[in-house]
């Protein structure tokens, strides 16, 4: 990696082994961007890069020169009202009202290593070979607002990650009304934008489309990143597949309100702005105050869709997660929502527990309904107190018991809301984000605590640290259950109002650091109704996520295979349930759920005290299976092969390291009758080794099964014999391919 300024042509250049990133000085002292892509050959001057050309009707800043005008160039930090028509990334309201800003290059300055973001989760660095940092300094000198512009470059992999702060070393306050965390300008918009969008239940869902004149987004105003839309968009060039050809990801670092959006101008130029979503956001920056944008990370690829995933995927399983577990294989669990719901007792629960053990489930997760008055979702959020009722000796005794079957213990929290039927919202009403005069909004029948203020945050801290030094709790799974209605905190002027939301998930990032610090052997587990805030933001705090509370294995498919695109196997919680599926109501095969369930963290989310002998052989063999192959399937090359999103069958499978070993997965929802023979053709392989498959016994060298294919051909095909065991709707296998 290196990161050269050239004095003479005003041209900084970033590369490394896979790309390249070119921006110079503008003639009118702003910073100006050239080229994002492959890696090219660097040389004293870049500048030709920047085109400039008679437009009509432009506006243009020097006297008697009608060719450069801001409409027309592309930029790395554009205001509004200067020539430039399009949507900027900063907008700052003065005190005369003027909203316009002029940010002129200063200095740079670079940096070895990468810089944490105070307050903020970010990719980091364990040593500074790994990257280098440039920082821009810009200046508006009419504010006396100053920016640094931030450009992380990795060592390897087509990986860029940026931010931005705001410095007021004016002598007025100032309101910051869009702060958005990069922009990236391309010379064309020959792209299929791709974005990952759905509700509850079905979340992240690939949804495509071609870029076209005029804007297009996706975000969240829901004071979490939601269910309806992800922080994450891809363009590929429409000849792209999941193998070959030009892709870029952007990826934004952020568990609040975003924006991600495409603009395409009258001559086919795309402006890409990535960042907090401006509409309800203004931040009051007094002078000597600073501000710091979350962190976007882009990345380039000419490997096609997979190529871009796998570098994520690395990326946020080694250098955004944290902690002891990043690199451990996940325990197996048994969770009890499913099976009892609000029905328990500790006598229920362990004998839950103790069926699970003899199973081979490692660890046994208490969800909902243990704490205050808690035996419906109208009472108790906030009381983060045993039910001596359902737990006579607490917390501290069920983990006891459960530890003493050797097993761990994990437990259920949802420490961002409140019942008003509880002690906490009776001592302080006043701690809900609520508007003045104007009546509130449940959710679920709970209320959203008000996290942008500290004693909050201290409450709630205090309340979830006691239990976890008193009881031997080792898995936490953090749910948030609803999304911001009256977004007003009854501790800031009307003046901050607009600082709520962003206030909100710094105090829920505040809240995590503190736990994660103090409780490092703690596997912390994200959920949100299921997917709601399934974003990088959260990965830093807990390196796995509940995907979905969509337990379905056919719904699963597409959720997973969609959320797959950004976020590493490794992060993905997914568990077997109990039939008819408590969401879709479909029964699907054991098998199938488990098949797909392997391709994540694993679990029960069931009794098994509830299944007969044979479905609890099979349930073990399942144990036994995910035990021996877990380390590949959660940390291997994941590749996707067919898409549920295109057809009636679905494939993807995960390599090991040495590509000695792979783990394919193969699904077909619905049967079928007199097919076609078919082949699966795999990827990552070695083409020189021989594999050995686990279901034919079949050799076949890797580049045989990557190029003519796996054969999948099944008893579909033709008219089922006499003996030969017949399919059925939503079908499964996996297939594990080892050398010889």
């Amino acid at each position: 990696m290196k990161i050269v300024y050239h004095e003479r042509s005003k041209v900084f250049h970033l590369w490394n082994d896979s790309i390249s990133y070119v921006m110079m000085v503008l003639p009118n002292g702003q910073l100006g961007q050239l080229y994002f892509g492959k890696r090219i050959h660097d040389r004293e001057d870049l500048s030709d890069l920047l085109e400039l050309a008679v437009r009509p009707m432009a506006s243009c800043p020097f006297p008697g020169d009608r060719t450069f005008s801001l409409e027309h160039v592309k930029q790395e930090l554009p205001g509004f009202g200067t020539g430039d028509y399009r949507s900027p990334a900063v907008e700052i309201l003065q005190q005369n009202g003027s909203r316009i800003s002029d940010f002129q290059y200063q200095s740079y300055r670079v940096e070895a290593g990468k810089p944490g973001l105070p307050g903020l989760p970010a990719t980091y660095v364990e040593g500074e070979q790994e990257a280098s940092t440039l920082v821009v300094n810009v200046e508006d000198s009419v504010t006396g607002i100053c920016a640094e512009l931030f450009y992380t470059i990795f060592a390897r992999g087509g990986v860029l990650a940026r931010s931005i702060r705001y410095c007021n070393e004016g002598a007025e306050s100032v309101q910051l009304e869009r702060a958005m965390s990069l922009c990236l300008d391309l010379p064309d918009c020959d792209y299929e934008w791709l974005q990952l969008s759905g509700a509850w239940a079905r979340e992240r869902h690939i949804k495509t489309r071609k870029l076209t004149m005029g804007i297009q987004s996706v975000g969240s105003l829901r004071g979490n990143s939601s269910h309806q839309h992800n922080p994450f968009l891809v363009l590929k060039r429409p000849s792209a597949t999941e193998n070959q050809g030009d892709v870029i990801g952007i990826s934004l670092i952020y568990s609040g309100n975003f924006l991600m959006q495409a603009e395409v101008d009258a001559h086919d130029n795309t402006r890409i702005l990535a960042g907090i979503h401006p509409d309800t956001f203004s931040w009051k920056l007094e002078a000597g105050d600073s501000f710091q944008t979350p962190e976007a990370v882009m990345v380039y690829t000419d490997q096609g869709l997979n190529g871009m995933s796998q570098t994520f995927h690395q990326l946020y399983q080694k250098r955004l997660a944290r902690g002891s577990w990043r690199d451990k294989e996940r325990p197996i669990l048994i969770n009890n929502w499913e099976a009892t719901y609000f029905d328990f007792t500790e006598d229920k629960l362990v004998k839950i527990a103790e069926k699970a053990r003899d199973c081979g489930v490692e660890l046994f997760v208490l969800d909902d309904g243990w704490f205050g008055e808690r035996s419906s979702d109208r009472a108790g959020l906030g009381d983060w107190v045993a039910n001596r009722e359902r737990l006579p000796q607490g917390i501290a005794g069920i983990a006891e018991r459960i530890e003493n079957l050797g097993m761990k213990f994990g437990l259920w929290f949802e420490p961002e809301m409140i019942n008003e039927d509880s002690d906490l919202y009776r001592m302080h009403p006043d701690w809900v984000l609520a508007a003045p005069q104007r009546a509130k909004s449940h959710g679920r029948y709970q209320y959203v605590l008000d996290f942008s203020r500290v004693e909050v945050v201290d409450c709630i801290y205090g309340m979830m640290a006691k239990i976890l030094r008193e009881a031997k709790v080792s898995y936490i799974k953090w749910d948030m259950n609803r999304s911001i209605t009256e977004c007003y905190s009854a501790a800031l002027p009307s003046d901050r109002q607009g600082e709520v939301y962003h206030r909100y998930i710094l105090g829920v990032y505040d809240l995590y650091e503190r736990l994660t610090r103090e409780f490092p052997e703690v596997l912390f587990e994200s959920c949100a109704s299921g997917g709601g805030r399934f974003d990088p933001g959260m990965l830093y705090y807990a390196p796995q996520g509940w995907v979905s509370d969509d337990t379905d294995a056919v719904e699963r498919m597409k959720i997973q295979y969609g959320t797959s695109l950004c976020y590493p196997i490794s992060s993905m919680g997914s568990h077997v349930s109990t039939i008819p599926n408590h969401q879709v109501y479909r029964k699907t095969p054991l098998h199938t759920r488990a098949n797909v369930a392997y391709f994540g963290t694993f679990g029960y989310e069931l009794d098994l005290n509830r299944l007969t002998e044979e479905e609890i052989e099979e349930v073990k063999s399942q144990i036994a299976f995910m035990k021996k192959y877990r380390s590949i399937l959660q940390f291997g090359t994941f590749y996707r092969l067919k898409s549920p999103f295109e057809g009636n069958e679905m494939a993807w499978m995960a390599v090991s390291g040495d590509k000695k070993t792979a783990i394919v997965g193969w699904y077909r929802v619905l049967n079928v009758v007199n097919d076609h023979y078919t082949r699966l053709r795999l990827a990552g392989l070695a083409p020189d080794i021989c594999y050995r498959n686990s279901l034919s016994g079949s050799v076949c060298y890797g580049d045989e099964l990557m190029n003519l294919g796996l054969c999948t051909t099944d008893a579909t095909a033709g008219e089922v014999a006499v003996g030969q065991e017949p399919c059925t709707d939503f079908e499964s296998r996996i297939y594990v391919l080892k050398a010889e």
